[in-house]
């Protein structure tokens, strides 16, 4: 299809799981994709029956996942034997209707619809992956899609239930609610002349920072397709309330986008970036590293001025404040191709001085900059589900809304240059430090002749419990460090956050001491794996 239009896809009705608050408005059903691991919950209206539409939907997709998607259609008719799909649909919508409070004693108008235990729905074409799809955690662990929702990123999850059952909802947050009007965009069937295709994903959340001397934080939705209104809770925390739920329909903007910088972080988001239909072209200081994102559809560029040349808007994500001042600022650099209105975003994570520097630059020649640094891991980014910590130039914040919904489950706008560099420092070195901790911990519990298997059983069972810990312990137990986040980039970060606090005369002794186990890991060998192989720093 047309950007913007989203073909049918097969599906078959089942039932959701146990906790899963259904939708409000229209009736709708829990749908299971076939062909992927994705589940959403569908409104009547843009369900049809799999086999008077077979044909049309075969003569709209022609992509090889939509064929896996008929074959296995096929395949699951055949194991029915001829079993009549009806009846089977029907006992399936009863059970949907007693775990709604709502449908209990309603009658549809729409009987005939539900008759039909495989249906078809809109989803965009070539996007066959989670996060774009689904508004529910899949209930099935070790899922193949390559765009797995975060809370299934492990596949040793696999046979557990997950640790906390209400993470399978989708919770109004205590300081933000959605209002939406029906469900996801990206499953209706193409829409009719009066009805304009949407280019907002209702469930990715921009947060934009009041800048006022009110003590307590407040942040409001900017963008303009997604209403988000908040309590008078005065609270200082967002939720994001979408960490089960995921993008629906993304238009994707009709700008020129170039990506320098294809490291653990850039390769998911530029893969994410093309599949969402972006025009993207993508340099890399080791050029071989380019070829995958060609074949799917990229283009090359030589330099980073050229890439900044021939495009609107440039990204780039790079390893330190070194490599993000060379890149800018060496030959045939981002600099060279800065002319007025070109746009410039840098998401690498560095000190607010260098960003700072960066933005003069950028805007003494009539650029544009904009500072996101993302907060993730490589499985984050390759999942679409990084956080986007964004400051600079807030209409081009705007400007990026299609990318930052292609890359990401939230973003938030910080105000001015500096500011979102400061707060990645800042949850980095938390995150760092916490990791040194539960390196530390496991290792005492060894040394002590504690198993270390249950203080992880013991730590998922209390608050501490998240995805972060059971991944970082289970790394650590089954000796595997292939780097989802470098430990050199930690311990560059915890050493910025560090320096951040000294020019504030700020202490940081948490920090510092975290510091110096990730610098004797360092010193062992470890930078280019994982942090949690912090954990080497003491077993020497």
């Amino acid at each position: 299809g047309k950007l913007g239009r989203y073909p049918p896809w097969p599906g078959k009705i089942v039932n959701p799981p146990k906790d899963l608050k259904k939708p409000r408005g229209k009736k709708c059903f829990f749908v299971k994709f076939f062909g992927t691991e994705d589940h959403a919950w569908i409104k009547v209206e843009q369900l049809k029956p799999y086999h008077p539409h077979k044909e049309e939907m075969i003569k709209i997709n022609k992509g090889k996942r939509f064929q896996q998607a008929v074959d296995a259609v096929e395949e699951f008719l055949r194991k029915t034997k001829g079993k009549d799909q009806a009846s089977s649909h029907n006992s399936t919508e009863e059970k949907n209707r007693r775990n709604s409070s709502e449908e209990r004693g309603k009658q549809s108008a729409g009987e005939e619809k539900r008759k039909a235990s495989l249906s078809e729905v809109k989803v965009k074409k070539g996007t066959g992956e989670g996060k774009k799809r689904v508004s529910s955690v899949s209930s099935e662990r070790g899922s193949k899609s390559p765009l797995k929702r975060a809370q299934d990123q492990s596949p040793r999850k696999r046979g557990r239930p997950p640790k906390d059952e209400k993470d399978l909802t989708i919770p109004e947050s205590s300081t933000v609610k959605r209002v939406m009007t029906g469900t996801v965009a990206g499953f209706k069937w193409p829409p009719s002349v009066s009805e304009p295709v949407k280019d907002s994903d209702p469930h990715f959340h921009h947060f934009l920072l009041s800048q006022t001397e009110k003590p307590a934080v407040c942040y409001q939705a900017i963008t303009k397709k997604l209403k988000v209104c908040e309590e008078e809770t005065g609270s200082t925390s967002i939720q994001a309330a979408d960490s089960t739920a995921v993008n629906g329909s993304i238009t994707p903007t009709d700008k020129k986008i170039g990506f320098l910088g294809l490291g653990l972080m850039g390769s998911g988001i530029v893969s994410n970036l093309l599949k969402m239909g972006h025009t993207v072209t993508v340099w890399n200081r080791t050029a071989e590293k380019c070829d995958l994102f060609i074949q799917e559809g990229a283009r090359l560029g030589r330099t980073p001025a050229e890439v900044v040349s021939t495009c609107d808007i440039t990204f780039a994500c790079v390893s330190d404040p070194k490599a993000a001042k060379d890149l800018v600022l060496g030959p045939s650099g981002v600099l060279q191709g800065i002319r007025p209105g070109k746009c410039y975003v840098d998401m690498s994570t560095v000190d607010a001085d260098t960003v700072t520097e960066l933005a003069q630059v950028i805007v003494s020649r009539g650029g544009r900059f904009l500072e996101a640094p993302v907060s993730g891991n490589q499985q984050l980014s390759n999942d679409g589900m990084l956080v986007i910590l964004a400051a600079g130039d807030r209409g081009l914040y705007e400007d990026c809304s299609s990318c930052f919904q292609a890359m990401g489950k939230t973003s938030f706008f910080l105000g001015e240059v500096g500011n979102a560099a400061k707060m990645m420092l800042i949850v980095n070195m938390v995150q760092g430090s916490f990791m040194a901790t539960i390196a530390e911990g496991l290792t005492l519990a060894q040394v002590t002749g504690q198993s270390q298997q249950t203080l992880l059983d013991i730590l998922n069972q209390g608050q501490l419990a998240s995805i972060f810990l059971d991944q970082k312990c289970q790394n650590i137990l089954q000796g595997n460090f292939k780097p989802d986040f470098y430990l050199k980039y930690i311990q560059k970060d915890l050493r910025l956050a560090i320096a951040l606090g000294d020019s504030v005369n700020h202490p940081t002794p948490m920090a510092a001491a975290a510091n110096e186990v990730y610098k004797r890991a360092k010193a062992l060998d470890q930078s280019d794996n994982d942090m949690s192989a912090v954990y080497r720093a003491y077993i020497h």
